[in-house]
């Protein structure tokens, strides 16, 4: 119902947040690694609660839908019962994760929680689910920076933003699959509402916003050549990857969707770890 490696799409961005954070706390080494493994954990967490909270919203929409009828609940494969058991137990691994990190984490993880299971609401009332996607991934890297400082800096933000723009312009990619579904359930979604041409616009202009945040985080973070780099990289990909999709072609979603996104964030956080280690 749920693969871990889905978590590698935020977590790289997550990783990231931390490490600039370290830098900022000026490298100390004291329970450095250990709190690298409660946000590595809490973000798995999440995420295997998220994921599994909107497939029991949905069950009943997946089972109406061709591409989706065959996912675990619609298809009988597990019990709505099993999943509430999977959400519960996740939702306290991350709760408990939080608490070990700091005062600030705990405080703010029902919060965490809330945003990331909200998001399996919004496509009943809201073309701009997509966004709303974005910022529960987007919210990663200002959480790990908490986690590390035990504050928030308003510069990590942009890496919210970006991680935001990001991933409201893959799942406009990945949503283009379900616009005659969306149509005739009434679902709301941008492709829906500005068609599939329009639709994948919208996502080259989010993804060119993403681009532009990164480049302010540079500056804001005062990063070098190997961050720069990594932002080459990533438009590289992002490039290839609505290549990869077209109005008339969507058989190669999956590939876009999963793969081309999978590489930005693994590559984006080599290149960044590289530069705030080694400058």
């Amino acid at each position: 119902m749920i693969k871990f490696e889905h978590s590698v799409f935020a977590l790289p961005f997550a990783l990231t947040g931390a490490l600039l954070a370290w830098r900022e706390a000026g490298f100390s080494r004291e329970g450095m690694w250990l709190k690298l493994g409660w946000i590595v954990l809490a973000m798995v967490a999440a995420r295997s609660a998220a994921m599994a909270f909107n497939r029991v919203l949905d069950a009943d929409i997946d089972g109406r839908n061709p591409r989706t009828r065959m996912r675990h609940l619609p298809a009988g494969l597990l019990s709505r019962g099993f999943a509430w058991g999977f959400i519960a137990f996740w939702s306290a691994v991350f709760l408990y994760a939080a608490r070990a990190l700091n005062p600030l984490c705990f405080k703010l993880a029902p919060l965490a929680l809330g945003i990331v299971m909200f998001y399996s609401y919004t496509k009943r009332f809201t073309a701009l689910s997509h966004l709303v996607l974005g910022f529960s991934l987007g919210i990663a890297p200002a959480a790990a920076w908490i986690a590390v400082r035990g504050s928030l800096d308003s510069r990590i933000l942009w890496l919210t933003a970006a991680v935001t723009l990001w991933t409201a312009g893959f799942d406009i990619i990945y949503s283009c699959q379900d616009y005659e579904f969306d149509l005739e359930a009434g679902l709301f979604s941008i492709p829906r509402r500005l068609g599939i041409a329009g639709a994948l616009w919208i996502s080259r202009a989010l993804h060119l916003g993403m681009l532009a945040c990164l480049l302010i985080l540079v500056r804001v973070f005062a990063l070098g050549g190997l961050a720069l780099a990594g932002i080459a990289a990533v438009a590289g990909i992002l490039l290839w990857e609505h290549k990869l999709v077209w109005p008339a072609d969507l058989s190669r979603v999956d590939a876009a969707f999963f793969t081309m996104n999978g590489y930005v964030s693994v590559i984006f956080l080599v290149f960044w770890a590289g530069d705030i280690f080694f400058r």
